[in-house]
């Protein structure tokens, strides 16, 4: 299937605007099916990323500042991602003993067993692209980076 058979467009002005289209499409789709993957743990892709970045400093802290920086979504508001966390016992908060104004999250045990029932979740979504050669993939990779670097020093 093409993306102009998928999106209905019959024409794209050129293959720039086809491929941020593609892009756009390809990032909803994606998101889309690991919605649904973490549908049945009650949990958004926003907020399985907080726990995957609190996993990585496990079992040290992590800031709220620390989460916002290595976080997908940088529109995601990390504050409240870590309430509803806490709110699902998954995580727990406390006053920095370092910084009096800022909060330390760490994962509970319950948020620990959580994430080890997720582990299957990565093979899932890496399969999306099983069908792509690991060079392939290599290319890929190197084309997006390619492209997020001539494009962050533009940063508007």
């Amino acid at each position: 299937m093409s993306i102009e058979k998928d999106i209905g467009q019959k024409a794209f002005r050129n293959p720039y605007h086809k491929l941020i289209v593609n892009l756009h499409y390809s990032s909803s789709w994606l998101l889309n099916n690991h919605s649904r993957l973490l549908k049945p743990f009650d949990l958004t892709v926003p907020q399985f990323n907080v726990l995957q970045i609190l996993k990585s400093n496990h079992p040290e802290p992590s800031s709220i500042n620390y989460i916002i920086e290595r976080m997908l979504d940088k529109m995601s508001n990390a504050t409240r991602l870590v309430d509803k966390l806490c709110a699902k016992g998954l995580v727990s908060k406390t006053n920095s003993a370092r910084d009096k104004r800022a909060v330390d999250v760490i994962l509970t045990e319950k948020g620990l067993e959580i994430l080890e029932e997720l582990d299957h979740i990565h093979e899932k979504i890496e399969s999306f692209a099983s069908n792509l050669m690991e060079n392939e993939t290599l290319i890929i990779n190197n084309l997006l980076e390619k492209i997020q670097t001539q494009n962050s020093s533009s940063k508007e």
